[in-house]
């Protein structure tokens, strides 16, 4: 096999930042998911419909419900990036992207891409509420623009780095009563 699959099927070292708030996503995704699911009961059971089939797809809509809102678990370490969904994880090396794309749309989206073909997509807000996790980041990338790989996202890197500083001070001043 070729340097690709080398470099993407060892298993990465030891995660040096991650996504605080990973737990509270999935705590409110479970939640939810069961509210939904209690409301269908409830509301079939008060009307006098409720039968062991409706039961049954209400019980498959809240499962959708949960697969859909199931947040991506975000690691970084010396290097590397992943993002672990329900089925999969992607990993990307930061130390050697090669573009970087904010993608607007209904949610904010930041596609990495590295130059051995990995690919990660997660939501920009997990870096602004994670500054280790953004630090981890932008020190790997910035070995990447130094080495000429990263191409495309020098931009979107600076805009990120922008909105992180400026959560930050934003919190310094709450914290500190100086709002």
């Amino acid at each position: 096999m070729g340097r690709r699959d080398d470099a993407h099927a060892q298993a990465p070292a030891h995660a040096s930042a991650h996504d605080r708030l990973w737990r509270r996503d999935l705590r409110d995704t479970f939640r939810c998911a069961g509210a939904l699911l209690v409301l269908l009961l409830v509301v079939d059971h008060l009307t006098g419909h409720f039968t062991l089939w409706r039961g049954a797809l209400w019980l498959a809509l809240a499962v959708l419900l949960f697969v859909v809102l199931y947040p991506a678990r975000v690691r970084a370490g010396e290097g590397w990036l992943s993002s672990r969904g329900l089925l999969r994880e992607r990993r990307v090396r930061t130390d050697r992207l090669v573009s970087v794309r904010c993608l607007d749309g209904i949610s904010q989206r930041m596609v990495l891409r590295d130059e051995l073909g990995g690919r990660v997509e997660i939501d920009p807000a997990v870096l602004v509420t994670n500054p280790d996790l953004w630090h981890r980041v932008s020190e790997d990338s910035r070995r990447s623009l130094a080495s000429g790989t990263l191409t495309c996202g020098a931009t979107a890197l600076r805009r990120i780095a922008e909105r992180v500083e400026r959560e930050t001070a934003e919190t310094v001043f709450k914290v500190s009563g100086l709002e």
